[in-house]
């Protein structure tokens, strides 16, 4: 008999055996001492070749132990027959990132004319913080899991049931890019480790790759290719030397690119969060899977009217089903997704967000490990919308 339909067998059995023992039980009523020895009995019969015994249906499951046979099939990446259960794809519990070079063993082939401090003062404090459940009139639950802040005229109850809805795009199986992750503020920086105090004279910026918001846009990219997901990461500095007219500039970098490849869907403007007060900065992380990761924030821009943004509730669909998956895959990685009446560069794909990945108090590795966390939810979910 093979293995196969030997467990059949044996599935038939212990299903009859689990629904007639307690029949019986109830219609005999005072001989339940004698049902119990009738079960023990019933654990010990073997069936077919290799003697293998019933499991008694009082304990809890066993799973079937390892033969040669079965590491074969392991080995080979064959479907595995669980016991009792049918036929089951084994799966990883844990979801492994591309592996990447730690941000502080970096070196940028070209630092620029800001690069990141080789030395440290330590003469402001660092407050280690977990933002959690949000309440307040201005917050609500997504369907599934995280929460949106919301700072518009819309009512609560309008825009969770604009939540609901599915972003408004589709991907192709293709091999053109259909992600844009750009940079806004290119410059923004980080903490180089934890630790309990900062440097007050550093303004956290740098035109090193390798140290600022771009490591965090590769490590998010590396998980999008590593998925099969097309992408195009624009480098360009927009707020270097000049600040001022940061959001001019990236549009006058993306614009080109979105016209030359119309199949991008999904526009992402990463950045990081500056969360301070006098003599202090704040560092918003969690723990995923035994790591740290700095907790991000999506950025969902709304038209009052004056913003040119007409179809921005379609990011904000995007937005939702992001947040959702991320939060469903590493919980309390992210806070509320703002949604306020900003522009941002929104009104050019129906795909744009911006997100702030952790704040100038997280440390580079913080911040990188998030980055692989997004590219892991986005890729998950964007092969979901695929055509």
């Amino acid at each position: 008999m093979t293995r196969y339909k030997k467990r059949k067998i044996m599935g038939i059995v212990k299903f009859c055996a689990l629904i007639l023992i307690p029949l019986g039980a109830s219609f005999i009523g005072g001989k339940a001492s004698e049902i119990r020895q009738a079960a023990e009995k019933l654990n010990n019969i073997s069936l077919g070749k290799g003697g293998e015994k019933i499991v008694d249906i009082a304990a809890q499951p066993e799973y079937h132990k390892s033969s040669e046979n079965d590491m074969k099939d392991i080995l080979s990446g064959e479907d595995i027959l669980s016991e009792g259960y049918g036929v089951q794809e084994e799966k990883s519990d844990e979801k492994s990132c591309v592996k990447l070079e730690s941000p502080l063993e970096m070196v940028s082939d070209d630092a620029g004319d800001k690069p990141y401090p080789t030395q440290w003062y330590e003469n402001g404090d660092v407050i280690r913080t977990t933002y959690g459940y949000y309440s307040g009139t201005s917050f609500f639950d997504l369907d599934k899991c995280g929460q949106v802040n919301n700072k518009t005229y819309w009512s609560n109850d309008d825009l969770y049931n604009e939540s609901l809805c599915l972003p408004n795009f589709t991907i192709s199986n293709t091999d053109e890019p259909q992600v844009l992750i750009y940079h806004t503020h290119t410059t923004e920086s980080f903490e180089p480790y934890v630790r309990e105090h900062y440097d007050t004279s550093f303004n956290y910026r740098s035109t090193d790759e390798t140290k600022n918001i771009v490591m965090v846009g590769d490590a998010i990219q590396a998980e999008l290719e590593a998925k099969g997901i097309g992408v195009i990461h624009a480098k360009t500095i927009h707020d270097y030397p000049s600040y001022n007219g940061s959001y001019d500039r990236s549009r006058e970098t993306i614009i080109p690119i979105l016209e030359e490849y119309p199949s991008i869907k999904v526009a992402l403007d990463i950045h990081r969060d500056a969360i301070s007060g006098d003599g202090f900065i704040y560092q918003p992380y969690v723990e995923i899977n035994g790591r740290e990761a700095a907790q991000i924030m999506i950025i969902s821009g709304c038209d009052d009217g004056t913003l040119g943004m007409p179809e921005y509730i379609k990011n904000f669909h995007f937005a939702c089903s992001l947040q959702q998956q991320i939060e469903g895959d590493f919980a309390g990685l992210t806070r509320p997704i703002l949604f306020d009446y900003r522009h941002y560069n929104q009104d050019l794909t129906t795909g744009s967000l911006l997100i702030e990945v952790g704040s100038h108090g997280n440390t580079l590795e913080q911040v990188q490990y998030s980055g692989q966390l997004i590219g892991q939810s986005l890729a998950q979910l964007l092969l979901s919308l695929r055509e």
